[in-house]
This record gives structure tokens, sequence and C-alpha cells, in this order.
């Protein structure tokens, strides 16, 4: 049995006709294989993962009319999920408002400069990592764009799905900005270290596996945001126990928006299932054998190649987002699309079908793991050169 690793994540999908599939591998670059992408376990624990190559276009052509078919499906049920812009929230309505005048913002930023001090270095570490994978939304956008059958095709397609992605894409654009200017504001951070690594992240771009593939893709952003929801809303629950209400709500908020996100990829999902049961359960293997990984598994700050791993484990220490949630997301999901109660499967989606609802069996074994990792110390860029605990 392989070694595995996981992670946590954000991002969603869409696309529309394309040139017609091929399925072509592509060797992966070696900077791909420089991080792990483990989310609760350090790289010390589990490894890095096998060298793999890059599948592209593994959708066959004709399933393409597949999601051509779903086009008015997705028109009646998908955009429901966008909430009008008017009655959006806004970055601006958590943050100092600078319309009071001088003397007013320069109270309130003084205000949040006080509250945040009781926070501990390992909180920042987490909004800084949480930042940076809202604000990675280029990189997302330009990922959903690869997919088959759903992508948009001009930048501004009437396509629903385009649609929904773009709607997507403004909301999503909102956390990022949230999370930098507040962190930003509360002066505990070194924001150049914050934006160096940004860019580094954005360049590097992301490799979550999903070879072009709607089918795999939904499946990756219906994951992707269940885990964004409870990263978020476990770091709501941090602040508010330290005594940063504000900062509470703001990651309440922001979880709030991956709950609705997450509910509609589900949708997705179910449908793909009943409409085409076998490549669907297909999909949802190759994803799980793949493991889901973090959108910006392949951080940098051009000093530590071993961020994301050091990264995680902080997350996995203070409970932000560990195995355990993980294997809990497997469980949700095979429950939610009933995966257990799926009849009629071709020889291969039965296969698949079983190991997908035995996955989380896996999954634990690595959590048990993970409590016996040796506690150690790291420094981030991004918090001064501090030193915070990991597993500690």
């Amino acid at each position: 049995m392989h070694s595995m690793t996981f992670s946590q994540f954000t991002i969603p999908s869409i696309v529309w006709a394309s040139p017609p599939p091929t399925t072509t591998t592509i060797p992966r670059c070696k900077s791909l294989q420089r991080l792990s992408p483990v989310s609760a376990v350090a790289s010390s624990l589990i490894g890095l993962p096998p060298s793999r190559h890059h599948v592209t276009h593994s959708m066959p052509h004709e399933k393409l009319e597949v999601f051509k078919s779903l086009e008015s499906w997705v028109s009646k049920n998908l955009l429901d999920f966008r909430k009008p812009i008017e009655k959006c929230w806004q970055p601006s309505e958590f943050l100092p408002d600078p319309s009071q005048g001088f003397d007013g913002f320069n109270e309130e930023v003084w205000a949040l400069r006080q509250r945040v001090l009781g926070l501990p270095d390992e909180y920042f570490v987490m909004l800084v990592g949480n930042m940076l994978g809202e604000d990675s939304l280029p990189t997302y956008q330009t990922m959903i764009n690869t997919w088959d059958g759903v992508r948009d095709e001009t930048g501004s397609s009437s396509c629903p799905w385009a649609i929904w992605t773009r709607s997507w894409a403004a909301e999503e654009n909102r956390h990022g900005d949230l999370l930098r200017t507040y962190i930003y504001l509360s002066g505990r951070v070194d924001m150049m270290m914050v934006d160096k690594t940004m860019q580094y992240t954005i360049r590097a771009g992301m490799d979550n596996g999903t070879e072009n593939n709607p089918y795999m893709g939904f499946v990756y952003t219906s994951f992707q945001e269940r885990a964004t929801f409870l990263s978020h809303g476990n770091m709501a629950r941090l602040a508010k126990e330290a005594g940063d209400p504000v900062l509470a709500r703001i990651c309440g908020t922001i979880a709030a928006d991956e709950k609705r996100h997450e509910n509609a990829y589900i949708k997705i999902v179910e449908k793909l299932l009943e409409v085409d049961p076998n490549t669907t359960m297909l999909a949802i293997e190759n994803m799980m054998k793949k493991r889901i990984v973090m959108p910006q598994h392949l951080m940098y700050d051009g000093k530590d190649s071993n961020l994301f791993e050091n990264y995680s484990a902080v997350s996995e220490r203070l409970g932000v987002y560990t195995t355990r949630d993980y294997a809990e997301i497997v469980e949700f999901f095979i429950t939610r699309w009933k995966l257990e109660k799926l009849e009629g499967l071709t020889g291969k989606a039965r296969s698949a079908q079983d190991f997908v609802c035995k996955f989380p069996l896996i999954v634990r074994k690595l959590e048990n793991r993970a409590k016996k990792v040796e506690p150690c110390r790291v420094k981030f860029s991004w918090i001064f050169n501090k030193e915070v605990s990991v597993f500690g």
C-alpha cells in the first residue's frame, strides 16, 4: 500500500467546449516535487509523495455533451447560490473606517492593534497561510478555465457555467482582501515577506491533478470548499477565545461564504452522479488516490523549501485543519452523495466505490501516526523570524 499524504485547500470549477480532449502525460517539474501535499501531518511523518506525471484532457470528447446538456440545469439550480452584490458583505464593513476622519480612523486602528496583542504568533501563521490561499485567485481562475466542457471561452461568456465561475470568483475575491488588510493593520507580521510569499506562490501555480477534467474538478472543489469552511470556522473559534471578536466575525463570515459555495459544488456532483454515475465514481476515486491538495501547496517565501509542511503542522497542532478533518470530510461526502448505496455501477466503478468507502480508514491510521510526531519549533519569515511550535 502506498504511503499517503494530505492537505488543505481553496478553489471552484467551470468550463465549456474546447479542442477535442486527448490524454497527454507531461513530466512533472522538479519544483512540483519540492513540497509534499500534507495537511495535518508533517513531511517528516509521511515523507514526500512519489514523483508522478501530469495527465491532461483525460475526459473523452463525447462527455462534453454531458456538460452542455446541463447548462439549463445550472441556470435553474446553481446560479441561485450567488448573492446579489448589493446584499453581499464587503471588506470595508469589518475594517477601520477612514471616512471618520484622521482621529476616528486612528482610534479604530489602535483598538484593532490592542485586540490582536493577545493573539499567539501561531494564529498569525494560520491567518497568513489562509490569506495566501484566498488571495491566489488568479491561479484558481486560470486552473478552472483549463477544464474541458465548462470553461469561460471568452472571458465574459454567457454560458451558465462561466457565469457561475465569475460570480464565485467575485465573492471569493473579498476574502483575501479582508484578511490581507486586517493582517496589515495588525502590525504583527512582516508584510514585505508576506508580499514576497504571495508573489512566489502565484508564480509557482498549483498542481491539483484535475487533468482538465470537470468530473475531477467538481470533486476537488466540493472537498476544498468544505475544508476552507472548517479552517476559517476554527480560526473564528480561536479568535473569539483569544479575545478578538472582530477577527472572529471576519473568519466566521468567510466560513459562511465557503459553506454556501460548498453546497453549490455538492449539488453539481450529485447531478453528475445522477446522469453519469460510473464516470463520476471513477473521478471521486481518482481524486482520493491523488490526494486533495491545498491550492497553495507550492507556497514559498524565498527561504523555506518546507514552508507548506511547516504551516500544515501548525494547523494540525492548533486544530485549525487536521487529518481527522480530512477523514471526516470524506465520510461526509460518502454519506451526502450516498456512495455506498449507488447501484448499477460497472466493474471499475464498483471497485472505485469500494475503495472510496473504505478510504476514511486509511486516513484514520494516519491520524494516529500524526499524534506520535516529535514536537519541534520552526521559524516563519512572516512572523519577524520568531520561532513557533510545531506539534509541541
